[in-house]
């Protein structure tokens, strides 16, 4: 993953006109072009919400900081909570070196997980941990600072993105019946004020929201629909490449990354540790939400939009393989809807606990529709391969 929030256009120019040609030497999808159009404004209209919901995130949390409070606390954490929604659809925009995952793209810094916490702050046992507890060593905590020590020295130390927004909000989560607990009073220094440092707690947690802000409006703007971008160049260029990338990011999210990374992880190692939003047990509408998007894509609707998909190129090439391929796609939402909350307690017990067979049985449908996403690009002249 990457930690710079600069995109810079030409470089993505240069990805995309590189992955031409990787369909085989295949002609142009001479109908493809009105699916490749509405998939960048379903981009673009996605990234928006997102955006949104981000800087919504943000004046809650200003307003937290700056008086802190039992109420303004929760409001903050509805304010995550709603964010989340939007951004969890995106995730289908990734796999194929995309304004948001390709050279110079933020995504490390927006979702990445999962978070060692005592990198950022204290944990249980450890009061002093991480680097609000170190102000000798990290005299500021601005989002540059922020955004330098992402990752470094080791995956697992996530310094930026949603979830340290998550740790910062809620707290370690450690209990079997809700998510984490941190007192607002964290957050209040002198007299009521809990653990130390609690300005240079609010100084991380509106410096980490800052940069949340700042990667999603670059990634909208790679694909806002005018000026010269990745949209531009996407739209204008070889619309079996395009379909290609699409089908891509629904592939890996569909099969290594949501089914795999995300969930069969978790399930194998009964591991709280290892489910995508642990402080604030929103696992479930993550899993849902990746999901979703997945669907969108096919589908070509999300929000306003609703235009032709792949599955219009499906339809009129294969209607057998369009009705299974959309047959699939809500079999696994409902499978996934299926899945007892909290996430972190279906993972656990032996095979036949009514959670774990759940988990196992979306993970099974979600491997399931990414095998028929090949098929797909098969049927279109497309070569993907997925992990």
């Amino acid at each position: 993953m990457t930690r710079t929030s600069a995109l810079v256009p030409g470089i993505f120019t240069a990805l995309l006109l590189a992955g031409c040609g990787s369909s085989g030497g295949a002609p142009p999808l001479d109908d493809g072009q009105p699916t490749v159009d509405n998939y960048a404004a379903l981009v673009h209209a996605n990234y928006s919400d997102a955006l949104v919901g981000a800087q919504a995130l943000k004046a809650a949390i200003d307003t937290f900081v700056a008086t802190p409070s039992a109420a303004t606390l929760n409001a903050a954490r509805q304010a995550w909570l709603a964010s989340r929604e939007a951004y969890g659809q995106t995730e289908v925009y990734r796999f194929y070196d995309g304004p948001i995952d390709g050279v110079g793209g933020p995504e490390g810094q927006i979702n990445a997980w999962p978070l060692d916490e005592v990198f950022i702050d204290y944990v249980v046992g450890l009061p002093t941990a991480g680097m609000i507890n170190s102000p000798a060593m990290f005299p500021t905590l601005g989002k540059e600072i922020l955004a330098g020590r992402n990752e470094q020295g080791g995956e697992k130390n996530i310094a930026t993105g949603y979830h340290a927004v998550e740790f910062l909000l809620w707290g370690q989560d450690t209990t079997a019946t809700g998510p984490g607990s941190r007192p607002f009073t964290d957050y209040v220094a002198g007299v009521g004020g809990t653990a130390a440092n609690q300005d240079r707690r609010g100084q991380y947690l509106t410096s980490v929201a800052e940069l949340l802000v700042d990667d999603l409006q670059a990634v909208t703007s790679a694909w806002a629909p005018a000026g010269t971008n990745y949209r531009s160049t996407m739209v204008a260029g070889d619309r079996r490449e395009a379909v290609r990338r699409m089908l891509l990011g629904m592939g890996s999210l569909s099969g290594a990354e949501l089914s795999g990374e995300r969930m069969r992880t978790a399930y194998d190692n009964k591991d709280q540790e290892d489910e995508h939003s642990c402080f604030s047990d929103n696992t479930h509408r993550d899993i849902y939400n990746n999901a979703l998007g997945i669907r969108n894509v096919y589908v070509g609707q999300y929000g306003s939009i609703d235009g032709p998909g792949i599955d219009a190129l499906v339809a009129a090439r294969d209607a057998a393989l369009d009705a299974k391929m959309k047959t699939q796609l809500d079999a696994s939402l409902a499978a996934v809807q299926a899945i007892p909350m909290p996430f972190d307690q279906s993972i656990l017990g032996d095979d036949t606990a009514p959670g774990r067979m759940a988990v196992l049985s979306a993970i099974q449908a979600l491997q399931a529709q990414a095998e028929t996403i090949v098929e797909v690009a098969t049927l279109l002249g497309i070569k993907i391969n997925l992990e």
